[in-house]
């Protein structure tokens, strides 16, 4: 009652919520400036307003598309990270840590492998949110209930190992180079030659998996009590397993189907706002949805400045960031490791 209460009664993230906002809005207008051919205000308003016109192509058909997929795509990434560090009780949890991305990119590998994704649109993210779901109940299955969070992290990394080198078969025994090019797309992550019709198929996607992981914020703030306390609160521990598996599966899946791998923002985003939102695993999932958009619309502006012959995919400089970071979590929360407090 004590630990819950306490956390019900700590910082209340409003304000953080209302800056994030801010710097998402700030951000997504510096999306719809940048690119091989700046814009002006004027003409961002004029090309969402206009009918067909050079300006209403470039931001309607090209930016708009890549922007409205770097939030939704960021702020389900960041709103898994927190709700996998939420049921686990450890910062260190993290979709990728699991290999659900590595999962759904052998889901999504399969099917482009086979063809059947250009006869049937949803095939895509249909394939790969299975894989994601698969990969977090083996893991969860393997490691067992009342597994220590290095189990777990040797489960993901043997299921994310084999699903990796499973897709990589697939890589070498594709006749077709054209199937293998749009293979290592997934693996190294982008946005690039996204349109509406990515947004329309992935968007129902992101919106349920989104509201089954706020549903189950009051589950991850009783979890901070033990399981035992929880269930005695009311709390249906392995319910609340059940739909994190399948939000988690939902949005990876859904992500990965639309971007490719994108590994280490549900971590980082999930790390930076728990602070600010008082280590309530509850008021720390909005902040890291909103912190997820903000991270990874700002890596795909970043990739657009980066000077270079072709342009740097997303996930590659998401990796870049997001591996200090892990590292350092490692060293500082070393006592998770070794049992200690």
């Amino acid at each position: 009652m004590s630990a819950a209460a306490g956390q019900s009664k700590g910082k209340h993230p409003f304000a953080l919520i209302s800056a994030l906002g801010a710097g998402l809005a700030a951000l997504a207008l510096a999306s719809l400036l940048i690119g091989p051919a700046w814009l002006s205000p004027a003409e961002i308003f004029h090309g969402l307003t206009a009918p067909q016109t050079t300006a209403a192509i470039i931001v309607r058909e090209i930016r708009l598309p890549r922007l409205l997929l770097s939030m939704g795509v960021g702020a389900t990434l960041g709103l898994c990270g927190a709700a996998m560090q939420g049921l686990l009780r450890n910062p260190l949890a993290e979709p990728a840590i699991f290999g659900a991305p590595q999962a759904a990119a052998l889901g999504a590998a399969a099917v482009l492998y086979s063809g059947f994704a250009d006869a049937f649109s949803f095939a895509l993210p249909l394939a790969a949110m299975l894989g994601a779901g698969l990969s977090i109940a083996l893991v969860a299955s393997v490691a067992g209930r009342d597994a220590h969070l290095v189990t777990l992290i040797l489960a993901g990394l043997a299921i994310g190992t084999l699903a990796g080198s499973a897709t990589s078969l697939v890589i070498n025994l594709s006749p077709n180079p054209f199937a293998v090019t749009e293979i290592v797309f997934w693996l190294m992550g982008s946005f690039e030659d996204r349109s509406l019709r990515h947004v329309w198929m992935t968007a129902p996607f992101l919106i349920v998996s989104a509201a089954i992981l706020l549903s189950a914020g009051r589950g991850y703030r009783a979890l901070t009590l033990g399981e035992d306390v929880a269930a005695t609160l009311g709390a249906d521990v392995g319910r609340l397993r059940l739909l994190t598996i399948v939000g988690v599966a939902m949005g990876v899946g859904a992500s990965v189907a639309v971007s490719g791998a994108i590994g280490f923002v549900g971590l980082v985003a999930a790390h930076l706002v728990r602070p600010a939102a008082g280590g309530d695993p509850q008021r720390v999932l909005i902040p890291a949805a909103l912190a997820g958009a903000v991270l990874l619309t700002a890596a795909d502006i970043g990739v657009r400045l980066i000077p270079a012959a072709t342009e740097i995919r997303v996930g590659v400089l998401t990796a870049a960031m997001g591996v200090p970071l892990f590292l350092w979590l490692v060293v500082t929360r070393r006592a998770y490791f070794t049992g200690g407090s």
